[in-house]
């Protein structure tokens, strides 16, 4: 995947997606009929040993529950991935509302050891503020853990805009932070079409980031300008929704290594920022950016 670009001394990959093998054939076969064609054909210790030759000092790997029942399998196959690859922050899931949740929840945190969940309100058709979320919400915080959730409208496919539209939005995101204060949060996509309404909610929440995933590699057009990050550099991670990708690993990361961000911004985005967030080792911290 390498191209001839300067690689960073250092960069934390803080949204990957790693599922089983039948599950990720089932996803990549729906993209292909209704979404993009995935580039990047890998499976989980495939994606994982790409990553490592890339240099990337640590992973945060994502699995999201389509239906109820799958999730406690989700979770053990995360956590067992965890257990062969260290360079691993693995996150479960939960289907909100299905059958035994609580307990569910649990086992995630104290039998899985995992570092959060992800929950993915496209998918879920569920809106951020539900009170279906509540029990994984208090979940999250009662382990220390971080919420990763795509409660934003967009990308979302012409067909389910409108109902996308009609679950997801910054208020909502809002009303669900509002009612969980503190809870460590991170909305993918730089928020994607909301971003600036996003960007401004960072100033009410503290412990709220948005990660750059598919929003500053030109794919869809009508992005965020990069210089843009420099101001809230110390809220945002960098993701890129590796493997379901339809260009080359390499695009979003080349391009933030291109921009004319500081060092520092670049730093925190790049890796500072995810070391933090999700308690990584601190080594190597000052270690500066190929240009």
């Amino acid at each position: 995947m390498s191209g001839s670009a300067p690689r960073p001394a250092r960069f934390i990959d803080a949204h990957l997606h790693l599922f089983p093998e039948a599950l990720f054939g089932a996803i990549w076969d729906w993209f292909d009929r209704n979404a993009w064609p995935i580039r990047h054909r890998l499976q989980a210790d495939q994606v994982l040993d790409a990553l490592q030759a890339e240099g990337a000092a640590a992973v945060v790997g994502l699995c999201y529950a389509h239906k109820p029942g799958v999730a406690e399998g989700l979770n053990a196959f995360m956590a067992d991935l965890a257990a062969r690859q260290p360079m691993l922050v693995p996150l479960g899931t939960i289907f909100p509302g299905e059958p035994d949740e609580q307990e569910i929840l649990r086992r995630a945190f104290q039998v899985h050891r995992l570092r959060g969940i992800k929950l993915h309100c496209h998918v879920q058709q569920v809106a951020p503020d539900s009170e279906a979320l509540n029990a994984t919400c208090q979940a999250v915080q009662a382990h220390d853990g971080v919420l990763v959730i795509h409660a934003g409208r967009a990308p979302a496919l012409p067909a389910t805009r409108e109902t996308i539209a009609g679950i997801c939005g910054v208020e909502r995101t809002a009303r669900m932070l509002r009612r969980f204060p503190g809870m460590k949060t991170v909305v993918p996509h730089l928020g994607m079409d909301e971003y600036l309404e996003y960007r401004d909610l960072l100033q009410e929440f503290p412990d709220l980031y948005l990660d750059t995933t598919m929003a500053i590699g030109g794919y869809f057009g009508g992005e965020p300008p990069i210089a843009d990050l420099e101001g809230i550099s110390d809220r945002v991670l960098f993701g890129t929704d590796f493997p379901n990708l339809p260009y080359p690993y390499r695009r979003e990361l080349d391009t933030l290594l291109a921009s004319n961000l500081s060092d520092k911004a670049r730093q925190r985005i790049l890796w500072q920022n995810a070391q933090k967030l999700f308690g990584l080792d601190a080594k190597d911290q000052e270690e500066p950016y190929a240009r």
